[in-house]
């Protein structure tokens, strides 16, 4: 008699940045960003007020600021089939498949770009936003193929938010990779590139991503 076979469970790509030495620059920058707040605004009110109000200050304006920093450096994400895991103080799954809505958004910090898509299915806790790619000048940071691979056949299950339309996107720069296309030839970095000057961050509608899919044609 044959034992029964396990079911294969899916297997789990890292959706995040693995170099613990770029981790722990983050998070030194970071520190050093909130000890420079918080000193610049507690001396301020020190000033005014003493040291009392000074201390209190610099708490009020630290704490929320550390625990950004380090929330941020925390951060992990794992795709596992068609679902997403974020670990910050806690483990949570988001369905790509169950999400409402997709947008492409591009956010423009200290001249990189950083293109992601924003899955949310409208229920708390059920927001999750995947970076693609960084890119500066034309170079940059891309996810790997195998991931970008696994994540359009995973979004493409989305038909509740037309996620074919971004599935094709990222085969769009499957096959401009291998086909040995230069980074500014790519289509995430077309996209990154098409965001307006001056914006921190800018949404590309299902509708937007559609019409720019459509034109490569």
């Amino acid at each position: 008699m044959t034992e029964p076979t396990k079911p294969v469970e899916p297997q789990r790509l890292p959706l995040h940045q693995e170099d613990p030495g770029l981790t722990r620059r983050r998070l030194l920058s970071g520190l050093a960003g909130v000890l420079i707040m918080a000193a610049a605004f507690g001396g301020i009110a020190g000033l005014i007020g003493g040291q009392v109000p000074g201390l209190v200050t610099a708490a009020v304006v630290g704490l929320p600021l550390l625990y950004v920093v380090v929330w941020n450096v925390r951060r992990k994400l794992w795709l596992e089939g068609t679902a997403v895991l974020v670990r910050t103080w806690r483990t949570r799954r988001v369905d790509l498949a169950r999400a409402r809505r997709i947008d492409l958004l591009v956010t423009d910090v200290r001249g990189a770009r950083t293109v992601s898509l924003l899955f949310n299915s409208g229920q708390r806790g059920q927001v999750v936003k995947i970076d693609l790619a960084v890119y500066a000048g034309t170079g940059g940071r891309e996810l790997p193929i195998l991931t970008l691979r696994r994540l359009a056949d995973a979004v493409a299950n989305n038909i509740e938010a037309n996620g074919l339309v971004f599935s094709e996107l990222l085969v769009a720069q499957l096959r401009a990779e291998a086909r040995g296309a230069g980074v500014p030839d790519r289509p995430l970095y077309q996209l990154a590139s098409a965001a307006p000057s001056g914006k921190i961050a800018q949404r590309f509608t299902m509708e937007a991503v559609s019409r720019f899919v459509a034109r490569l044609g």
